[in-house]
Formats: C-alpha cells, structure tokens, sequence
C-alpha cells in the first residue's frame, strides 16, 4: 500500500510541475495534440470516392520560453496514419488550420506536403512524418490556448479543400 501511495504522489507531482503554460512555472516538457480525422468531419462533408477511411495525426510542438516562461517559438513534429481510402486519395497538401468545427479556416501550421511531391497510400494505408518545422510562439499560443479552434486535415487532388479533418484535442 506504502508503495502505490509513494507513486501517486510521484505522478502527482510530475503532472503539476511545469504544466502551465501561461509563463507560471514553465516547462520545456513537448505540447502534444491529436486528432481524429474522418471525411464527416470535413466542411462540406466529403461525399465522392474520397468518403471511406479514417485517420489519425499527432502533433508534437518543442517549445522555446523566455525567462518569464512565455512561449516564443518552437518547432513542431507531425505524424498521421490514413486507412480504407481509395488508392488514388494521395495526399497532396496536410496543415493546421484555425476554426472551430464546422468552419473553413485558414492554414496556420504546414506539414511541407505540396502536389508535386505527394504521399501516397502503401498496403492501404497513407503513413507521414514530419519533424522540426520551424513554428512562431503565437502560433503555438493559440493553438495551446484554444485546442477545438484549431484543426488538422489533409487534401487530395479530387478534394482539394480537404479529405479528412479533426479538430485538436490536447493530450500532455
């Protein structure tokens, strides 16, 4: 019992220290983000051939802080993963955009897919990673700030608007 007692107290002390992130105790610890993609989610709801599948993608935000704590840039970290879309649904473009659910909105953050050089699906499934892009601390703020303002989704040639989005959910 000792022992159990000794690792609450542990993990409690781990999960308040430095979790702040509005400069009070502050934390170079990574800022993570999921998201569950799904062409539902998309504005307007994907309806061609492009309306199967699903994903996932985590964002990892390393953050740099100045000596009162305030984020002031950063680089972030992508990786999603796509399943049971057709084999054409290659992805063209990939980003963080700012809007809430059921808005179009404006991308902030780019993964650095681009048309010319598209990530196609493998066995059935579309898997990219992406590291150290290169963020501004009022980005990374905003995001921190209002996770379900932002989303992820990714693009296709035959839906260049976007083929599977989820809103961000922060999860450390």
């Amino acid at each position: 019992m000792k022992q159990s007692g000794v690792l609450v107290l542990a993990l409690s002390l781990l999960g308040g220290a430095g979790c702040d992130d509005n400069g009070v105790a502050p934390s170079n610890l990574p800022i993570v983000f999921t998201a569950q993609l799904s062409p539902a989610n998309e504005v307007p709801p994907v309806s061609n051939a492009e309306n199967t599948g699903s994903g996932a993608v985590q964002i990892t935000f390393n953050v740099t802080r100045d000596a009162a704590g305030v984020i002031t840039s950063g680089t972030v970290n992508f990786h999603f993963q796509l399943s049971g879309f057709p084999a054409s649904a290659a992805v063209v473009g990939a980003h963080i955009h700012s809007a809430p659910a059921g808005v179009i909105g404006g991308v902030i953050v780019s993964t650095g897919i681009v048309a010319a050089s598209p990530v196609s699906a493998t066995g059935g499934i579309t898997s990219f990673t992406a590291t150290t892009i290169a963020v501004g601390g009022a980005t990374i703020q905003a995001i921190v700030d209002n996770p379900a303002g932002h989303y992820f989704n990714v693009h296709s040639a035959l839906n260049p608007g976007g083929f599977a989005r989820g809103q961000l959910s922060r999860t450390l």
